[in-house]
């Protein structure tokens, strides 16, 4: 074979080796950092700009797409321990001309964590309305999405700044009492009567409890190898002190309940989206609001946990945009009667 023609092969198949072996070696030794260089990626395949705004010495970082136009903007407030990419699996399924801003909750990711702070459901209320505030997005009422924590303190965030919103989507939100106790609730109940209430099972340290975290969370089984378990672990771990402390006072008798306590205050048409099968958070929740909210539709997925947004982002995305749609619809009709 002609040297040069050999020295080419050679060439090429170093250049391919290299990023191969530097997958193989991130994701054997370093698979956290490959969990975050996917979001990364992830985002900037869905054109999702990341940015800070500034409230005094408070800072939020929030990823967006768009600009707001004549339909609502929406934003999005994620669960307890996550962060604003757990919005791209609906993202992907949402138009681009729709105005999107996905916002680390306090604490959180890129947004100030201060032992300061009050992270009650209120006080998380107040921070997000300093966000909205600061990106000036109630210069027209937008449309709030909110799942699980994030749900309870959009619940709230309606009740007390009603003028900022047109719309309301609560996803499998906390803050409700419920009438049958989910597994979830009666592992805390365990871990109390134990005194081991520092193994919450929403905060887990090791694989293992990370493998069960998802299964308590998810009605669909993902598998997921033992590497990425290792690097979705090691990802919280220098937060779950954080999460700890935040779990108290969300639980705490100041906010266990501040959804129904707020929700015959919430005026909007709201949408209620669960899971049938959510472990954490008992479905007779959805009952709760429709019986409350004057103008509450209600969507029960099936074969469908905790986890909506990443079990059905498809369905979500789709039920979001026809409540929408619908509202559209019935305002038009209102105009021309």
């Amino acid at each position: 074979m002609d040297p040069d023609v050999l020295n080419m092969f050679v060439i090429a198949g170093g250049t391919l080796a290299i990023p191969i072996l530097a997958f193989v070696a991130s994701f054997l030794l370093w698979p956290s950092a490959l969990i975050r260089i996917y979001y990364w990626y992830w985002r900037r395949a869905l054109g999702m700009q990341v940015r800070y705004a500034n409230y005094d010495d408070y800072q939020f970082c929030y990823s967006y797409r768009g600009r707001p136009g004549y339909r609502p903007s929406i934003l999005m407030l994620h669960g307890f321990s996550a962060h604003k990419d757990m919005w791209l699996s609906i993202v992907k399924f949402l138009p681009k001309n729709l105005h999107l801003v996905c916002v680390d909750m306090p604490g959180h990711e890129g947004t100030t964590r201060s032992a300061l702070d009050d992270y009650s459901i209120s006080g998380q209320a107040k921070r997000i309305h300093q966000f909205v505030e600061c990106i000036k997005l109630n210069r027209k009422p937008f449309h709030l999405v909110g799942t699980s924590m994030g749900g309870n303190v959009a619940g709230v965030y309606a009740a007390q700044y009603p003028e900022d919103i047109c719309s309301l989507t609560l996803i499998c939100p906390a803050g409700l009492p419920s009438t049958t106790d989910s597994k979830f609730i009666k592992q805390l109940r365990e871990l109390q009567e134990s005194e081991r209430i520092d193994r919450i099972p929403l905060i887990p340290s090791t694989p293992e409890e990370m493998a069960d975290m998802l299964k308590l969370c998810s009605y669909v089984r993902f598998k997921v190898p033992q590497q990425i378990l290792q690097g979705l672990v090691d990802v919280r771990i220098p937060h779950n002190d954080f999460y700890r402390k935040l779990f108290l006072e969300i639980v705490d008798e100041k906010s266990r309940h501040s959804l129904h306590e707020n929700m015959s205050k919430i005026k909007v048409p709201t949408q209620v989206i669960w899971g049938k099968q959510d472990q954490v958070l008992d479905v007779s929740g959805a009952s709760v609001l429709a019986s409350a909210i004057p103008d509450c539709h209600v969507y029960i997925l099936e074969n469908c946990g905790h986890s909506v947004v990443v079990e059905r982002p498809r369905k979500t995305a789709n039920l979001i945009l026809e409540f929408l749609a619908l509202l559209h619809s019935m305002d038009n009709n209102k105009k021309q009667a």
